[in-house]
């Protein structure tokens, strides 16, 4: 089956080139988004690699309401726009409510989903309609063809321009599993697919700030593992100090060690696409 090709800015998605979309989990003090996005260039320049930056300006699933959630909507969208002027990214943000998808259309160049509202109709319309790219991740608990519901509610909206992101499926309590068959059914739908590789190492139902909230020696496998698979782009949350973050430090990659950590990954993505050929 042929692939649609999504375009993010300058970057095909879905084309032959591996794409990634990479940032701090939630957006937190400037220093720390600018010294990121500092880092994601120099990634970008010397990998030759296409980045989209990532960041949330609310985080509105945490567990517990004295956890950090974000500065909101309007200064989150100052900041993403900042980065967006200042550093040349296409910017991707997470929307939480039908309410959210124009004010962060109007800065970001791609809408997320998130995987737990996956299939809330009104959530996907309004972001539909706004005519951005529209990023859905996978839900836990969704088998992963049926994925095909919520991009046709974006197509039957009037907007194909369509992402899917796999993070992992529940498997007994407070844990996630990476089925590879889950990117053969999604390819088959027939968007570009993105792997979100470190919210699969996350171990749900322990703080995130807990050592133990994360299992971050599995992303550089499983990370090849999707890469193998046929994705079309990687998701890693990045952070300068990952274990003073202020969501997902557990699972979240230090961003001066991503260069080293796309290197294999790249190349693997390359022999990858010849073998498809």
């Amino acid at each position: 089956m042929s692939k649609k090709i999504v375009k993010v800015g300058d970057i095909e998605c879905g084309s032959k080139e591996l794409f990634l979309i990479s940032g701090p989990c939630v957006i937190e003090e400037e220093s720390i988004m600018m010294k990121t996005a500092e880092k994601l260039r120099e990634v970008q320049e010397r990998l030759k690699i296409k980045i989209i930056y990532k960041s949330s300006f609310t985080k509105d699933n945490r567990s517990s309401l004295s956890y950090y959630q974000g500065p909101g909507l309007i200064k989150g969208c100052e900041m993403l726009g900042k980065i967006k002027d200042q550093f040349g990214f296409p910017v991707l943000t997470d929307i939480h409510s039908h309410d959210q998808a124009a004010a962060a259309a109007d800065v970001c160049d791609v809408l997320q989903i998130p995987a737990y509202l996956c299939m809330q109709s009104s959530l996907l319309v309004a972001s539909a309609k706004t005519g951005r790219v529209i990023n859905i991740k996978h839900g836990q608990f969704l088998a992963p063809d049926n994925m095909k519901h919520p991009v046709q509610k974006c197509i039957d909206s009037g907007n194909d321009q369509v992402i899917l992101t796999e993070r992992g499926y529940s498997f007994g309590y407070n844990d996630l599993i990476v089925d590879p068959r889950a990117f053969y059914h999604m390819n088959n739908i027939g968007y570009p697919v993105v792997f979100d590789v470190t919210h699969c190492v996350r171990k749900y139902g322990i703080p995130s700030s807990d050592k133990k909230g994360g299992a971050r020696e599995f992303l550089p496998v499983l990370a090849r593992a999707g890469v193998a698979s046929g994705i079309d782009g990687m998701f890693i949350e990045t952070h300068p100090n990952p274990e003073t973050a202020l969501c997902d430090a557990a699972s979240q990659l230090c961003v001066t060690d991503l260069e080293e950590f796309l290197k294999p990954i790249i190349e693997l993505h390359n022999v990858e696409v010849k073998y498809r050929d």
